[in-house]
């Protein structure tokens, strides 16, 4: 049931323009309800819940929200460590249509605050955004990121780890590093797939239809264990 909840709640908190703003937001960023399609838009958004930490009363469009899940919440990281643009190759064949595709969702949490997976990733330039999210791009690999969601749609029957999509982005991954982060003398990068640990190296892990993974470094952040994917992933 857990996760079933968490599910309700990431559709409940959108956070697509979250990063952009520089607005703190909730851990619970929503995922798409559109078919991912390059023409696909984002479907709606919410206002942003406060850290855990802030006194703040909470906006009223969180009632609905069970108290665990708003315990749960993080913001999202703002500055230069947090905010990590795509510099990293097009994986596998470019293609000019996006296609059928399975989801993947991954959580990266630094600092005890959400670091976004941009869009672009496995896209290539030029690329159209609307409302932050990619509707039109010269072509993709395969795997891409359409929005800063975490939603990572990889063309069926693709063999790829968390090692394909760091090397896309262009950011560090180990047992020791997280993008710009390092791990704390004595600990390492903690990963969760589908809410149970990973014992394996963090790039080995397999990008496999609706995997809920989860990295931390830094303060433990309870993992989901499910996501809402969209319809047709």
């Amino acid at each position: 049931m857990r996760g079933v909840t968490a599910c309700v709640g990431r559709a409940v908190l959108v956070a697509l323009v979250a990063a952009a703003s520089g607005c703190g937001a909730s851990r619970l960023a929503a995922g798409a309800t559109a078919a991912p399609t390059a023409s696909s838009a984002p479907i709606a958004s919410s206002a942003p819940v406060t850290s855990p930490a802030s006194s703040a009363a909470l906006p009223s469009s969180t009632a609905s929200i069970p108290g665990s899940l708003l315990r749960e919440a993080r913001p999202i990281g703002t500055g230069p460590r947090f905010t990590l643009a795509v510099s990293g190759p097009v994986v596998g064949n470019c293609e000019k249509s996006l296609g059928p595709r399975i989801g993947v969702h991954v959580e990266v949490f630094a600092a005890n605050r959400v670091l976004l997976l941009p869009a672009g990733i496995g896209v290539a330039r030029p690329a159209t955004k609307l409302d932050g999210r990619i509707v039109s791009a010269r072509c993709y690999g395969e795997l891409a990121t359409l929005d800063p969601t975490g939603l990572v749609l990889v063309r069926p029957g693709s063999r790829l780890t968390l090692a394909d999509l760091f090397r896309s982005w262009g950011e560090p991954l180990s047992r020791t590093r997280l993008t710009s982060f390092t791990a704390a003398k004595g600990t390492e990068v903690a990963v969760f797939v589908d809410g149970s640990p990973w014992r394996g190296a963090p790039s080995a892990v397999p990008l496999t239809r609706h995997a809920e993974i989860v990295l931390e470094v830094g303060p433990h952040v309870p993992p989901h264990s499910s996501y809402a994917f969209p319809a047709g992933t």
